[in-house]
């Protein structure tokens, strides 16, 4: 009987082509836009998170500025340079602070050399802590570590273009080089998912860099990390490092340029709740494309069903119950439906793939566009309620029809 079900389901399909088509395409066309608006939210998202993969998400960063507010009888346009007890009064003053480091920066191109290989590279002094917040990913050997900073050692941990500019196929471990002429020990080798230039850079140790560069005890930024804290915490660490500063260097705390301050995890944050509007958006838009389908489906088997009162009317004069009729257009409702939806699954992932293929590798709002499969089971959950809701109120409709008033219809 059900084979007989699906046979009779199938000629009417074929009987109806235009209209099958019609009705499918509505159905497609709404998972089509549900899957690509999807995707597309998704490489949003991976865009976002990848402009973040260079510094620790949960870091905070302070810089030198210059004061541009008249404070206690000094006058604007001073240039605040920050220094190691600076970087020391934050450490002791700042609750909450994972991993940490001071910068200290030789502006401009170094002469660098081993033996007849030569190069102009950017010299960055660092503490072992700046490893976390830089996520520098040590390929050989070490990063700089505490005893190089106490015994002020002459290492260098060299950036990968770095490396192969001056080593090329030659191991560097353990090999000396000369930057300005002062012999420097290679201990390690790191990589960087940010640009080129951060892989063209040499670490030092930052009391070796500052002894060695006329540095005295100048430093250029602080950095820190906020471990588990939450945004609210953070905005307190970083206020609380303004304060320290404003104290040490007799500036206005709301100055916003004597300091530069950069809280990481408030930025991620905020791009967060921005996705999360966006997804839900997509999801509102998306559904509303797949219900407009889903209307015009249900629409067109009412059609369908007054075509064939007068056939339903003669199933039920010979015994067909209410339920097998409902079951009937239940059926060709959700065939259709699932069919087409699936169709246009198939096509709305097809399309972020091939976008995702034509991006550069290095795209950076925009990346590997998809839907996971969560994603697409939910997707196919609700083609199959599509396909029911749709079919219902036809069904039901079809279920009440009175065989003497059906065997009347011309």
């Amino acid at each position: 009987m059900d084979l007989d079900t699906w046979q009779e389901i199938f000629d009417t399909l074929r009987r109806n082509k235009l209209r099958t088509v019609l009705t499918g395409f509505a159905v497609a066309w709404g998972i089509f836009m549900l899957i690509v608006l999807l995707g597309s939210g998704q490489g949003l998202a991976e865009g976002i998170q990848y402009q973040f993969r260079d510094d620790a998400v949960n870091s905070i960063w302070a810089s030198s500025g210059q004061t541009t507010k008249p404070y206690k009888g000094l006058q604007p346009g001073r240039k605040i340079q920050l220094v190691n007890q600076d970087y020391k009064d934050v450490l002791q003053r700042v609750n909450g602070i994972e991993y940490s480091s001071a910068r200290f920066m030789i502006f401009g191109n170094q002469q660098v050399n081993y033996k007849n290989e030569w190069g102009s590279f950017t010299i960055r002094a660092v503490h072992p802590g700046h490893q976390k917040i830089e996520e520098t990913e040590v390929l050989q050997g070490r990063y700089i570590d505490r005893y190089d900073i106490e015994q002020n050692r002459k290492v260098a941990l060299l950036g990968l273009l770095v490396k192969d500019a001056l080593f090329h196929d030659e191991p560097a471990l353990g090999k000396e080089i000369r930057i300005n002429g002062i012999a420097f020990k290679v201990v390690g080798v790191f990589d960087d998912d940010g640009s080129d230039s951060e892989r063209e850079l040499i670490y030092l140790p930052i009391t070796t860099a500052q002894r060695t560069f006329n540095g005295a005890n100048k430093i250029n930024q602080i950095l820190y990390t906020t471990g588990a804290a939450t945004v609210p915490q953070a905005d307190r660490m970083a206020d609380t490092t303004r304060q320290i500063l404003s104290v040490n260097h007799t500036f206005d705390p709301d100055d916003p340029r004597a300091i530069f301050l950069r809280n990481n995890l408030d930025n991620f944050e905020r791009f967060l709740g921005l996705m999360t509007g966006i997804r839900i958006f997509v999801w509102i838009v998306g559904i509303g494309t797949l219900i407009a389908g889903v209307v015009g489906v249900s629409n067109i088997m009412l059609v369908a069903v007054k075509e064939r009162t007068k056939e339903i009317g003669i199933r039920k004069a010979i015994g067909a119950t209410p339920r097998s009729v409902i079951g009937l257009v239940l059926k060709e409702s959700i065939l259709i439906t699932a069919v087409a939806g699936y169709l246009g699954l198939v096509l709305g992932v097809g399309v972020l793939q091939a976008v995702s293929a034509m991006l550069p590798p290095d795209a950076s709002f925009f990346r590997n566009p998809h839907v996971d499969l969560g994603t697409a089971l939910a997707a196919t959950a609700l083609l199959v309620v599509s396909g029911a809701v749709a079919g219902f109120f036809p069904a039901r409709r079809a279920a009440t029809v009175k065989p003497v008033t059906a065997l009347r219809e011309e």
